[in-house]
């Protein structure tokens, strides 16, 4: 019996390089064993905050572009969740370190993260659904791995990135990533092969976006004119 491959089967088989070597990256693994310098969390935390508010757009456009009701439900559940939950921990932690949300939301984004979000909310927006779906997932799947693997490892003592382990390892979210893998696998059932090459391109390139923003946070980049 020949057994058929999904597109989230496929897609994470194509993106397997950048996907694990997030989970060596020194500031992955430095978050794991407690040893990442906090000044280097937290500006990762105010980089990833304007990234998420780009990220919660994008749910915005697939519940607009959600071919039936229960998709659009759960986009536009996922666009409030974002803004009150998981953004939520960002302002809690920052402002433990004098951060504000005012300040967070002044956030001018790295070269990375600009890069990042423009190609999401491209996509999002002028994509096919299932394409954006791939560009949104990587997003999701490699936290909710991270958070499990990171777990597994035992928590360390800094509270704060025991908090983010957490986060991304509970089940609301390993729930959250397999509704997407499977959202994207029934929608790109039947797409023609010009439609599963930007499924794969799309899901591809993110998750190397995905290693990109951790390189980006170790060594807190900047725009050359910056420096």
């Amino acid at each position: 019996m020949t057994i058929v491959e999904t597109t989230s089967s496929r897609v994470r088989r194509l993106a397997d390089k950048p996907w694990r070597l997030q989970f060596e990256h020194p500031f992955v693994t430095g978050i794991g064993d407690g040893t990442l310098d906090l000044d280097t969390f937290t500006w990762y935390l105010a980089q990833d905050y304007v990234y998420l508010i780009d990220y919660a757009r994008v749910f915005g456009y697939l519940a607009a572009r959600a071919p039936e009701l229960q998709s659009m439900k759960r986009f536009s559940e996922l666009l409030a969740s974002m803004l009150e939950g998981e953004m939520a921990l960002h302002r809690e932690i920052t402002s433990e370190f004098g951060i504000s949300q005012e300040q967070l939301e002044a956030t001018r984004k790295a070269p990375t993260n600009q890069g990042y979000t423009d190609f999401l909310i491209r996509v999002a927006a002028s994509g096919e659904f299932a394409e954006a779906v791939s560009a949104l997932l990587p997003c999701m799947w490699v936290y909710s791995d991270l958070g499990n693997h990171l777990l597994n490892q035992g928590l360390p003592d800094e509270p704060h990135y025991a908090q983010w382990i957490t986060l991304y390892a509970s089940p609301e979210f390993v729930e959250l990533t397999e509704w997407t893998k499977n959202l994207l696998d029934e929608y790109s059932a039947n797409a023609p092969a010009a439609i599963q090459k930007r499924i794969d391109d799309a899901f591809v390139t993110c998750t190397r976006y995905e290693l990109a923003f951790w390189e980006m946070a170790w060594t807190r980049q900047t725009w050359l004119d910056e420096r």
